[in-house]
């Protein structure tokens, strides 16, 4: 596995080795092992997958602290922008984001640590999209930002009028009126 850094400390590229032939490819999506060695000392607890059609944007979301979540996301049909936003204020890359795309041919997982607000936009007529989660789901911790937030500048890849929302992220607040952030320093592991 190759690991590539981003702009953001703490947010890497992870790609997998391929081992292609005519009978189609094989590779390893994910070992605890590698990982701890060459990411993090993370132990997922929880596997999620969902399917979507292209203009759905979800995003931008984060569990408070106790329930604060790392992730490792990717694709496993079709293609998405993948963004994370560094929602831990005090940090030097408050505010900016990490934004890659993630298919099914370049087989890249992102990985997002706590303290970072999650989102992705689909670009292909269907996705399936897969993510790991080290921390459980806890509804009464949830938090948002608002997508279209023009202080993080983020190009989602897809039209405006073309973005499909479900209710709840029509209404979050941009970065600047949120609340429950992280602070930067806080131990959140």
């Amino acid at each position: 596995m190759k690991v590539i850094e981003t702009a953001i400390e703490g947010v890497v590229i992870l790609e997998p080795r391929l081992f292609k032939d005519d009978r189609g490819y094989f590779f390893e999506s994910f070992s605890e092992k590698v990982f701890k060695e060459q990411v993090r000392d993370t132990t997922f607890v929880q596997d999620n997958e969902s399917a979507s059609c292209y203009g759905v944007l979800r995003g931008l979301h984060f569990q408070r602290p106790p329930f604060a979540q790392s992730k490792l996301v990717r694709v496993v049909r079709g293609a998405v922008l993948d963004v994370a936003v560094d929602i831990r204020v005090g940090s030097p890359t408050f505010g900016q984001h990490v934004a890659v795309e993630l298919t099914e041919d370049n087989h890249r997982q992102l990985f997002i640590p706590r303290g970072f607000a999650h989102g992705f936009s689909v670009l292909s007529d269907k996705v399936v999209f897969q993510y790991k989660c080290d921390n459980y789901y806890a509804p009464e911790s949830e938090g948002a930002i608002a997508w279209d937030d023009p202080d993080l500048g983020i190009n989602w890849m897809i039209p405006q009028d073309r973005v499909i929302l479900s209710s709840k992220d029509q209404h979050h607040p941009h970065l600047r009126d949120a609340e429950g952030l992280f602070s930067f320093g806080d131990n959140l592991y």
